[in-house]
């Protein structure tokens, strides 16, 4: 189903976009907030709100594509963790000594040496691996998943929305409010939630559900609410972002998933080729675009124009990574090791 091919681009262009704005140019437009905040500044906070989707997206069509069917704890993550583990560990060695490179003789970079880079960068804690806590959080959700398959296999309708119920609630309090729930919920919180949420949206028969313009509402309500309260929480130093599993996020991720299921997306030509290559290339280009975005920031720095400096760090930070995929792919027994599908 194409639309799956769709959400898959849209989720891996929407964490360039946030990468590229909160990491890249936010600073240089913070101070715009005031009672009538610059144009740039409401479009920042806009798309490092809105285009968090990216990760529970993700999640979703991990639950929507692997949950219900029949197959075993073996069968399932023997297929699955090597097409996470290898795609990690090669990016993460062959750009580290890329980096090393640069530094040692084209541009003087923020490491400190190999082996620091790499076993920082493994954990996703320097500047140019930090989206590496992705991995982490997804080889967990892939061990817990034969859990939860068992059970949604022998579960009805009704048994899903309890669970999705509780899990809203911890997406209330946990995330949202940044409160504890009296009752201890773990057992229900993200993102193992959202894993759950993309199966059910995709299978409901629930007539509320498949109508696309409840999906525009809870995308037109998620943007609004996130909105009004990132002005209200921000300041002259801090743009406010919503935490990527909070209440506004949910429904922001659940509208998006039914828009894209409910409306018949059939685009043509050099369109359709485009998002299928994205999707194609998704994990990859995650795993490479916070070095080529960190790398391009030290190496240029910002001696353009606001709005031009951003639209380039965009366009570098998506297609070198695709360039780097397009080639690598094309090397006998690398395609299978570099996040390419």
């Amino acid at each position: 189903m194409f639309y799956f091919d769709a959400l898959r681009a849209l989720a891996i262009i929407s964490v360039i976009l946030v990468h590229v704005f909160d990491g890249g140019t936010r600073h240089l437009i913070v101070a715009d907030y005031g009672a009538i905040p610059s144009l740039n500044w409401f479009v920042c906070s806009f798309i490092i709100n809105f285009f968090r989707v990216g990760v529970p997206l993700f999640l979703m069509l991990s639950g929507a594509l692997s949950l219900g069917r029949d197959w075993t704890i073996k069968s399932f993550l023997s297929k699955r963790l090597p097409r996470i583990i290898y795609p990690f560990l090669f990016w993460l060695f062959f750009l580290s000594i890329c980096l090393v490179f640069i530094n040692s003789f084209i541009h003087p970079l923020k490491i400190s040496g190999f082996f620091s880079l790499i076993t920082l960068g493994a954990l996703g804690k320097n500047n140019y691996f930090y989206q590496d806590w992705f991995f982490w959080m997804i080889l967990g959700t892939y061990l817990i998943m034969p859990v939860f398959n068992k059970w949604i296999q022998h579960s009805e309708n009704n048994e899903l929305e309890y669970f999705l119920f509780f899990w809203l609630i911890t997406c209330i309090f946990d995330f949202t409010l940044k409160m504890p729930f009296p009752i201890k919920l773990s057992y229900f919180t993200s993102p193992i939630g959202l894993v759950v949420l993309g199966y059910y949206l995709r299978y409901t028969e629930r007539e509320l559900l498949n109508k696309k313009y409840f999906a525009i509402l809870l995308i037109f309500f998620s943007i609004g609410s996130m909105m009004v309260c990132s002005y209200l929480f921000s300041s002259t130093t801090l743009i406010y972002r919503f935490d990527r599993y909070a209440l506004f996020m949910a429904l922001n991720a659940a509208g998006v998933f039914l828009l894209f299921k409910n409306i018949n997306l059939n685009p043509k030509g050099i369109i359709r080729d485009f998002i299928t290559k994205v999707a194609q290339y998704n994990y990859g280009i995650y795993l490479v675009h916070v070095a080529v975005l960190s790398v391009t920031i030290e190496i240029f720095e910002n001696t353009m124009p606001y709005n031009l400096w951003t639209i380039i760090l965009l366009l570098v930070t998506l297609f070198v990574p695709m360039g780097f995929l397009y080639l690598f792919s094309n090397v006998p027994y690398l395609k299978n090791i570099i996040g390419v599908k």
